[in-house]
């Protein structure tokens, strides 16, 4: 079975390279196992560099650990350096916070099955069918333990019909 390519936004990444947070660890074997290829461009590579900066209160990385993750996210993800078409791009629902775009901007140009995130905007937006699923990481791990990657969905709760 061929990986299946996913995005991994730049909290996921902290969870994975800082805190080793346990609701990713699947993530690391599902990469060491060859089931995931996990991809990442210049403008969320750049992010991340910027977010390992910042004061994680007990978890804030110096300088040497700073490079040390970002070398690992480095070996660990494919880079893309294609964007996709204007046109595809504009097909795309917008976030409401527009730094979380590259996000989705990524998972189109590298033709993602799935964008990991705990963002709900970025999770809200899976309503509106982009060509690739938008799920939380314990929603990924069901569907690789169920073996249904399926249509583009999310865990997000329902939308309420507006009168």
């Amino acid at each position: 079975m061929e990986p299946r390519r996913i995005v991994l936004d730049t909290n996921i990444w902290l969870d994975w390279l800082v805190f080793r947070d346990a609701s990713v660890l699947f993530l690391q074997d599902a990469y060491a196992g060859g089931r995931v290829e996990i991809v990442i461009d210049a403008a969320c590579e750049a992010e991340l560099e910027r977010v390992l900066a910042y004061d994680l209160a007990k978890h804030s990385l110096d300088a040497g650990a700073q490079a040390a993750a970002l070398a690992e996210c480095r070996r660990i993800a494919r880079r893309i350096d294609a964007a996709a078409p204007e046109a595809a791009r504009g097909n795309l629902p917008r976030c409401v916070d527009p730094d979380d775009q590259k996000f989705l901007e990524l998972a189109l140009a590298a033709r993602a099955d799935c964008l990991v995130t705990k963002d709900h905007k970025l999770l809200e937006l899976a309503r509106r069918r982009p060509p690739f699923a938008i799920l939380k990481p314990g929603a990924l791990l069901g569907r690789m333990q169920g073996g249904c990657w399926g249509p583009a969905t999310s865990d997000a709760p329902p939308q309420t019909p507006s009168a």
